[in-house]
C-alpha cells in the first residue's frame, strides 16, 4: 500500500527569523489547542513575529504567539497569547534542553503549518547575528537576485 504524499498548508511563517538568527537545527512538534485556535488557524488568523519557545520542568512551552480569537466563538474563546504546550519526544527535548543552555542559542519558532489535519510548530535552534551578519547576508541575496536577471536576460 503505497503511503500518500504529506501535504503541508502552511498557516504563518516567522520571516524575521532567518534574518536575524543562524538557524543550526530544526526540530517538528505537535503543539496543544483549544478547538476555537484550530479554528481560527483553519482561516490563517496567527502572528509568529515575537514568540520563542522554553524548556520548562522537562517541557517545552511556546510563549507569546498570537493566535486570534475565533470569529464566531463565543465566552469560550481562547486567551490569544496564552502559552502553549509543545508535544515532543523526550529525547528530543533533553536535546532543545541541552542546545538552549549553551551560551547565545535560542529556541525560535519558524512556522506553523497542518501536516495530514493536525497542526504543527517547526522550532529552530538559532544564534543571533551581528548587524554586520546582517547587511552581509542582505548583501550576497542581494548579488544572487541580480545574477539570476542577468542570466535569465542572456537566455
Amino acid at each position: 500500500m503505497a503511503k500518500k504524499g504529506t501535504s503541508e498548508k502552511i498557516i504563518a511563517q516567522n520571516k524575521t527569523a532567518r534574518i536575524n538568527y543562524h538557524i543550526e537545527d530544526t526540530f517538528e512538534a505537535g503543539i496543544i489547542l483549544m478547538g476555537t485556535e484550530v479554528k481560527s488557524l483553519r482561516e490563517g488568523k496567527a502572528n509568529l513575529k515575537d514568540c520563542y519557545a522554553l524548556v520548562k520542568d522537562g517541557e517545552v512551552f511556546v510563549h507569546d504567539m498570537h493566535i486570534s480569537p475565533y470569529s464566531h466563538g463565543n465566552r469560550l474563546n481562547h486567551e490569544p497569547l496564552r502559552v502553549r504546550k509543545l508535544l515532543l519526544h523526550k529525547a528530543e527535548i533533553k536535546r532543545l534542553y541541552g542546545k538552549s543552555r549553551e551560551r547565545g542559542l535560542a529556541l525560535i519558532p519558524l512556522k506553523l503549518y497542518f501536516k495530514q489535519g493536525k497542526v504543527k510548530i517547526e522550532i529552530g535552534v538559532g544564534k543571533g547575528k551581528k548587524l554586520f551578519d546582517k547587511r552581509e547576508s542582505l548583501k550576497m541575496k542581494a548579488d544572487r537576485r541580480d545574477m539570476e536577471r542577468g542570466l535569465r536576460g542572456k537566455d
